[in-house]
Parts: structure tokens; C-alpha cells; sequence
């Protein structure tokens, strides 16, 4: 017997079977013997311990067909946890049987709280998934007492259960990127729904071969309801979505392409720039210091920064060419009439090719043959920081857990990141 104060501050008596109903219910079950104990490595632990035994009168159900069974084929006893109460830890002796159903022959006792063979109470299970949601795994095993993997894999099956299959239907544009997953040069691709703000699919690799599965995924229908697939230049990634889809248009965006210029351009010039002055020590090293000042946003830039930046762009002519075409390049994404857009790129090309700057000419050189897709934009305006938002969530998530061996399981953390805004 247990004694617990009332509201009006008298006690009342309660037997075992109304303290089971009153910590939640374990339906069919009913207390037997309860201890609790402070664990011996952890004197600030506390533990609960709780028998459970069936109730004589449940009405018992096979795991297998779900059918009422009354014959019991044997009994056996399993420890698993249930939520924490009042500070402590609760693990419960469950007696558990096997029914001799005349269908299935021996299986277990169907039990509504707590899955077949699960380790953990199904209420556990769900409180472990919520936590999942906001904190690395780490720290809600941690908090709950369990083990990492216990915690993964109770997350793992909890995402696999409520994202169920991507839904793929009603798409008439898809965007997709890729992104590191593993040193070593080790690579995924993402594909998203740039109307809905969520990930479609997930897949290694980014090569053709690789995002090939997610265009049979759509089936032919949902093929020939595509009409756009915004893409950085990848080859692979463009000559399979036209063999798959031959209608569709390919759209380049803006993103990738700042990105590429950054690298392909701005930072080949700068090395160009610092080889050239190695007998100018001081000149040297001003360049040398100078890579975030050149690829970062000029409004991003603190005052301080600014004025270093503004030193370095007069004292060096090519570094301020590339600087200034860097900028200009961007606003080709700003005109929404392609009569507009294609005059101002035919504009920033002319300069680019005048330049007499080699990276830069090559670079305005490989972009002229990409011209169509560059220009598409006016048709498909979605803003590439979407794609950049998505590329840095990412990146928070596989930091939150030190890197996912697990990468089934990476991918249902992205699709759950990102669920879509709806319909």
C-alpha cells in the first residue's frame, strides 16, 4: 500500500492497481514487487524497479494474426525501461508470454505499450525520437541512461516510420546539389522541392548513374511533369536529367556559379598575384592575407575590412578587375526579362573577355556555352538561398553527431529537417 497527499491535504490509501493506473498503465499488467536503489557508479542516480505481472483476466491477442488466443505455450521474463519518474530511472521486470496460437503457432503476446522484443515502452521510444529532433544523440542517451546505439536505432525507426516514402507526385520542378558527407572526397545528392521548401530524396554519390533512381521514382507520368531541374554545372547531373527527361529545361544557379567564379577565378588570380610579387615581401603578403576579404560579401564586411579591402583593390589592378566582375556578375540573376538579362550578360562578357586576364576568360568562356541555362532563371526565378540554407543545415546536422557512419540514417535526419511548407 501506497500513501500519496490529496489536494485537500488528507491522504488516501492506494492499492498497487490503482498506482499502475495512476503512473500511466501497463494495460493487461499489474505491480508486483517495487524497490528502487542508487546505482553504484553514480551515487546522484536512482533507479526504480517494478515487477509487472499479468492480469489473470486481460483478454490476450497474437503478435502474429492479432487474434484473441487463450492458451499460454510459456512464459519468460524481460527487462526493458520506461520513462524516467520523479528523477529516477524505471526499468520493468515484465512477465511476458508466448501463446500457442492454432494460426501462428508459439508468438508473443501482442502488448499495446510495449513493441515485440523491444528493449524500451513504446511511450519511451517516442519521448527518446522527440528529443532526437533537437539534441545529438549523445546527449539524449545520456539524459535517458541508454546506450548511443539503442537511442539511433529508436530514431532511426521512428523517422523510417513517420516519413514513410518521399512523395513525389505534382512536381513540375526540382532542385538538386550535392554535398560532402565524408573526408576523402566522399559525396551525396539532395533533391528538393524549391516550391514547398523540402527534401525529396537523398542518394550517394553525383554522378548520372547515382540520381538515376530518383528519376525512375517518378515514374513516366511524373517525368513528363517536370519542366525545370535547377542544377550548379555538373555535367553528370545535366545529361541525366535530359536523357530522362528530354522536355526539360535546366536551370543554373546563381549560388554555385559565385561559388566556381570564387574559386576558378578570384583565387587563381590572387595565387597568379602573390607568385608574381615574391621579390616584394610587404606586396606579397598583403595579397597572400587577402583570400576572405576577396570571397566574402562586401556587406558583410566589418569597417575595419573595408578599408583593407579598398587598399588592396588599388594597389592591384587584376585583383580589382576580377573584384568588381564578381559583383557584376550576380546581377545577371536580377533581371527577371531574359531581353534584360541577356543584354547585361552580353555586356559583363565583352569586359570579362577585354580583361586580358586569363582565369577570368576562361571562366567568361565557359560560361557563354552555358548561356541558356544561366538565362533560364527568368522563367524559373527560385532564389538559390534555398539551396544554401539547406547546404548549411546539413552541415549543422552531421556536426551535431560528429559525423553519421549510419548514412540511411543521415539521409532521414535531412528529410526530417526540412518537411515542407504545406500545400
Amino acid at each position: 500500500m501506497f500513501n500519496v497527499p490529496s489536494t485537500q491535504g488528507a491522504f488516501h490509501p492506494l492499492t498497487k492497481e490503482q498506482l499502475s493506473v495512476l503512473l500511466g498503465g501497463w494495460e493487461g499488467y499489474q505491480l508486483g514487487t517495487v524497490g528502487r536503489r542508487v546505482h553504484p557508479s553514480d551515487p546522484e542516480r536512482a533507479e526504480v524497479w517494478l515487477e509487472l505481472l499479468p492480469r489473470a483476466d486481460r483478454l490476450k491477442v497474437c503478435s502474429g494474426c492479432s487474434q484473441p488466443v487463450d492458451s499460454v505455450h510459456d512464459a519468460q521474463e524481460r527487462w526493458v525501461r520506461d520513462l524516467p519518474i520523479m528523477g529516477a530511472s524505471v526499468h520493468l521486470l515484465v512477465h511476458r508470454c508466448r501463446l500457442a496460437c492454432p494460426r501462428c503457432g508459439p508468438k508473443l503476446e501482442s502488448l499495446s505499450w510495449l513493441p515485440a522484443y523491444s528493449r524500451v515502452t513504446a511511450r519511451l521510444a517516442v519521448e527518446v525520437a522527440r528529443l532526437c529532433r533537437w539534441l545529438p544523440v549523445s546527449h539524449v542517451a545520456s539524459y535517458f541512461a541508454l546506450h548511443r546505439h539503442t537511442v539511433k536505432e529508436i530514431d532511426k525507426e521512428y523517422l523510417t516510420q513517420t516519413l514513410g516514402e518521399p512523395d513525389l507526385r505534382g512536381l513540375d520542378v526540382i532542385a538538386l546539389d550535392e554535398f560532402s558527407i565524408h573526408k576523402g572526397h566522399r559525396y551525396a545528392t539532395v533533391f528538393v522541392d524549391p516550391r514547398r521548401k523540402r527534401v525529396l530524396w537523398v542518394c550517394m554519390g553525383r554522378s548520372g548513374e547515382d540520381i538515376r533512381p530518383f528519376f525512375e521514382a517518378l515514374g513516366e507520368e511524373g517525368r513528363r511533369a517536370l519542366k525545370a531541374v535547377v542544377m550548379d554545372m555538373n555535367g553528370g547531373y545535366e545529361r541525366e536529367a535530359r536523357e530522362q527527361c528530354p522536355h526539360v529545361e535546366i536551370v543554373f544557379d546563381l549560388f554555385h556559379i559565385a561559388a566556381n567564379y570564387s574559386r576558378q577565378v578570384v583565387d587563381r588570380v590572387r595565387v597568379d598575384e602573390a607568385d608574381r610579387l615574391r621579390k616584394s615581401k610587404e606586396g606579397r603578403q598583403l595579397i597572400k592575407g587577402s583570400r576572405w576579404l576577396l570571397l566574402r560579401n562586401r556587406q558583410n564586411l566589418a569597417p575595419s575590412q573595408e578599408v583593407r579591402l579598398q587598399e588592396l583593390l588599388q594597389a592591384n589592378r587584376a585583383l580589382a578587375i576580377v573584384y568588381i566582375l564578381k559583383d557584376d556578375l550576380k546581377q545577371v540573376w536580377r533581371h527577371a526579362v531574359h531581353s534584360e538579362a541577356l543584354s547585361f550578360w552580353k555586356d559583363w562578357h565583352r569586359r570579362a573577355m577585354q580583361s586580358g586576364i586569363e582565369p577570368l576568360r576562361a571562366f567568361a568562356h565557359h560560361l557563354e556555352g552555358r548561356l541558356d541555362g544561366i538565362l533560364s532563371h527568368c522563367r524559373w526565378p527560385f532564389h538559390t538561398s534555398l539551396l544554401e540554407g539547406i547546404n548549411n543545415k546539413i552541415k549543422v546536422i552531421k556536426r551535431m553527431a560528429y559525423g553519421y557512419r549510419d548514412e540511411a540514417y543521415f539521409f532521414l535526419k535531412i528529410r526530417a529537417a526540412f518537411p515542407g511548407n504545406p500545400p
